[in-house]
């Protein structure tokens, strides 16, 4: 039965939050303009306008997820990006994977910033929540699904499937409810897709704090106390930002099978540059604290930060970038009221900026190449200009519809190597920083003229001299390129390394935040430099055997083939492809497919014989267990050195009717490397092909050939057990048969048993199908008088699989490098927080 309530409901919810946001903008508004005597009133009705926003934002939330928990696929967003195959997280999954739900994720973010920022500030409320409740307001009417006329105000979540398909079943039975729906993209059907996009849309939330408190700043014509409230949240918004991003590359790292972590794509483009604006803005506020510079440019990167993210938002969402990202989302119309969003505030920064501009106070002090605030200008300049670099290529498509919709013709294209093009930049801009870091920690903290500048370097200079020489000698470093990356990467590590060790010593762990971010970054560099310039393919295609004949040149070249337990020379392995497997639940590790059988109803399964590991058996032979997403195949992968086995891999793939084949690899980690796999192509076993019947004569203990294969007829057996037999149920007076036919593939025994069974002078074959020898044998007849037995067989293409190998090496320093680089923004966080709060104890805040 259709149930509409839950929409309705949640609909309704969108509406009040929408109207509530708009009132507590203008209660705010209303309290900070009010005598004193009646602050208190509109302070208290602006708080309870926003806690019912609040429940409603949340309420949204839950509606939809109730749709998508409950299966009700008569709803359009349902239908769309859920299934009754997925397991809970996925459907967490589903939640944000449509437009409609990635905004709600965001409106929630905000409304738990909101109510922590209410609570923890004073003065600072009323300014900053006038400009949370206009973003909610605008982000609400995301959702809004509303409309007037020819006038489209949002896309709903909540819209029934039936209003929006025309599908002719909805126009006999306007009731008619689908049986599942179509599913999660199977590249998001992945635990990082739970946990990387809330914390990507928490940067994004978050950069709205500190853009906030600089409104806030301008309105009161408090020029330069927002800074203090709004540092903590920059670095914050930094951190979480920088994490978000972090996440989506380890995403692509383990489920992309395209061998990296990053592809330049433009969404990741579109999140990239605005963090890189804020960590720029993050460094010249600091400097203003210090030195009362840079606020006028700690201003227009703060602008430029949170106008980056709608920026963003509005490239992704918009369809904008469709013939030119794989991850942008397709147009729902919303392209329109995007625009509107961002240059909303875009006017409202400048305007607010321009007007206030010459009573923002400044510094007529000249910055000497020997001072803190020039080496910071340097430092945001190159942010800056690296931010720049990627951004105005990637607006490429946004430039062509600019001049396509003024009536003009536009084919600029974006750059075609994408991954050589921002990488040649990127690169450089990177070194440079990393010398910055470097060379700027020691005029953060000491005065310095030429000749202290000397002395203070030579030794960090010489112990990254020598630590480079390790690294380019152990790793073969021979490239200049990567030599200069070397170098700046050690220098950052032991300069910033030197400035640690003294905070430690001086035991004022909490200002080493910089010291600790800088570090990582040396290691990043070093850890890009190794994972990706020397990534080594192992898997050579030595056979001349082009796979397929669309795969570019170098794609067959950097496969091999793998028939099922032939072995293979890889390099220093040899590699054996032992099968298809299945994830079950309750059981640890995978299970061989040809152990399951499918059954009625979704992800089940029978097992045809009992499923043992380690001496457990977790499953008996007829018990239903159940599989998780049964779409997905994982191909067992070992690899030998000298007849040792010395680990195996389970990389997945899925043929997916519109995708494609979808694969994710597998890593066998080290310390200095990861070994990586992925499947590249499979067999079709699904619907196969099967050649002409052919027959063989043999009494038990005979042997005779099958698809080339040797095949020993062990004997035959009475077949009592009625779960052998579970569609023709054995009756009295039945007679049932098993034949044990034995073949050695390699170093493998298989067992084909076909059946025949015999009832009422009737006769019944049961063919017996080994998927992975591709054969298909059935006993045709039994001649008694000979004491034989008449086998028919088929066959098709035994079981492979196309796969790529490669080495990355020292790829966990780059993880490291980014966990050591967050918990230096943590600890920034945790000083820049304290300093704040002893200031608002004071009644200053």
């Amino acid at each position: 039965m259709m149930n509409t309530f839950v929409g309705n409901l949640g609909h309704l919810m969108a509406i009040v939050a929408f109207v509530t946001a708009i009132i507590t903008a203008f209660s705010y508004y209303n309290y900070i303009k009010a005598p004193e005597l009646e602050k208190a009133s509109w302070k208290r009705f602006s708080r309870i306008t926003f806690y019912i926003h609040a429940v409603a934002s949340v309420g949204i939330a839950i509606s939809l997820f109730e749709i998508i928990y409950n299966h009700r696929f008569e709803y359009f967003y349902a239908y769309s990006h859920s299934s009754k195959a997925l397991p809970v997280h996925y459907m967490i999954s589903s939640f944000w994977e449509g437009q409609e739900g990635a905004f709600i994720l965001w409106i929630f973010w905000n409304v738990v910033l909101g109510i922590i920022l209410i609570h923890t500030n004073k003065f600072w409320e009323g300014p900053v929540m006038v400009v949370f409740a206009l973003v909610q307001a605008f982000l609400v009417s995301m959702i809004l699904g509303v409309v007037i006329g020819d006038l489209k105000i949002g896309s709903s979540p909540f819209i029934l499937l039936r209003d929006i398909s025309e599908a002719p079943i909805f126009q006999i039975n306007p009731e008619f409810i689908p049986q599942d729906g179509t599913g999660l993209n199977p590249l998001l059907q992945n635990i990082w897709m739970v946990i990387h996009p809330p914390t990507l849309f928490l940067g994004y939330a978050s950069t709205l704090v500190p853009f906030a408190f600089l409104m806030g700043g301008l309105a009161m014509k408090r020029y330069s106390e927002w800074v203090r409230p709004a540092l903590p949240w920059a670095i914050f918004s930094a951190m979480i930002l920088g994490m978000g991003i972090i996440m989506g590359a380890y995403w692509a790292y383990v489920t992309l099978n395209f061998g990296g972590y990053w592809n330049w794509d433009p969404v990741e483009n579109a999140v990239y540059v605005p963090w890189l604006i804020m960590v720029a803005a993050i460094h010249t506020m600091i400097t203003y604290k210090k030195s009362s510079t840079a606020l006028k440019t700690s201003i227009v990167l703060v602008i430029a930060s949170f106008i980056l993210v709608l920026y963003a938002t509005f490239l992704v969402r918009s369809g904008v970038l469709g013939d030119s990202s794989v991850h942008s989302f397709t147009d729902l119309g919303l392209s329109g009221q995007l625009l509107i969003y961002m240059l909303f505030f875009l006017v409202i920064a400048i305007f607010l900026s321009v007007k206030e501009w010459k009573n923002i106070p400044t510094s007529d002090r000249e910055a000497s190449v020997y001072s803190r605030e020039f080496w910071i200008f340097i430092g945001a300049t190159t942010l800056g200009l690296m931010a720049f670099q990627v951004i105005l290529p990637t607006s490429i498509p946004v430039y062509n519809a600019i001049v396509e919709g003024l009536g003009g013709i536009s084919n600029m294209a974006p750059p075609a190597d994408q991954v050589g093009f921002y990488t040649k930049f990127q690169l450089w801009f990177a070194v440079a920083l990393a010398l910055l870091t470097g060379v700027g920690q020691y005029f953060w903290w000491n005065k310095m003229d030429k000749h202290e500048l000397k002395n203070s370097l030579v030794t960090p200079y010489i112990i990254s001299m020598i630590l480079a020489a390790v690294i380019i000698t152990l790793g073969k470093v021979y490239d200049i390129s990567y030599i200069v990356v070397v170098l700046a990467g050690a220098f950052t590590i032991v300069a910033n390394g030197s400035i640690l060790i003294k905070l430690i010593k001086a035991k004022t762990f909490k200002l080493a935040g910089g010291s600790l971010a800088h570090v990582g970054l040396g290691m990043i560099l070093i850890g890009v430099m190794f994972s990706s310039g020397y990534s080594d393919t192992i898997s050579i295609n030595m056979s001349g055997m082009t796979y397929k004949k669309d795969w570019e040149d170098d794609l067959n070249k950097q496969n091999v083939l793998l028939w099922i337990n032939k072995p293979l020379q890889m390099k220093d392995y040899e590699v054996i492809y032992r099968g298809r497997h299945k994830k079950v639940k309750g059981f640890p590790g995978y299970v061989k497919a040809d152990l399951l059988e499918s059954v009625d109803g979704i992800n089940a399964a029978v097992a045809l014989q009992d499923i043992d590991a380690k001496g457990k058996t977790y499953f008996s032979r007829g018990d239903t267990v159940s599989i998780v997403l049964e779409e997905n195949s994982y191909f067992k992968v070992e690899y030998y050195q000298e007849d040792d086995l010395k680990f195996t891999l389970f990389p997945m793939s899925q043929p997916n009717p519109t995708m494609g084949l979808i694969s994710s690899p597998d890593s066998k980690r080290y310390l200095s490397k990861d070994l990586y796999t992925h499947v590249s192509a499979i067999n079709d076993y699904e619907d196969p092909e099967w050649k002409e019947d052919q027959f063989e004569n043999s009494e038990p203990g005979g042997q005779f050939f099958m698809n080339d294969f040797v095949t020993n007829f062990e004997g035959t057996e009475l077949i009592s057990d009625p779960q052998e037999l579970r569609d023709l149920s054995l009756q009295e007076g039945d007679v049932a048969i098993r034949a044990k036919l034995s073949i050695m593939d390699n170093d493998v025994k298989r067992l084909i048993e076909p059946m025949f069974l015999i009832r009422d002078n009737q006769v019944g074959k049961i063919a017996a199908i080994d998927s992975d020898l591709g054969i298909k044998v059935e006993i045709d007849n039994i001649l008694p008088e000979e004491g034989k037995f008449v086998f028919k067989y088929n066959t098709y293409q035994k079981d492979y699989v196309v796969m790529k190998a490669s080495v990355k090496p020292f790829i966990n320093v780059l993880w490291l490098g980014t966990i050591i680089m967050l918990f230096g923004f943590c600890t920034a966080i945790y000083r820049r927080y304290d300093e704040f709060t002893k200031m608002r104890n004071k009644g200053l805040e």
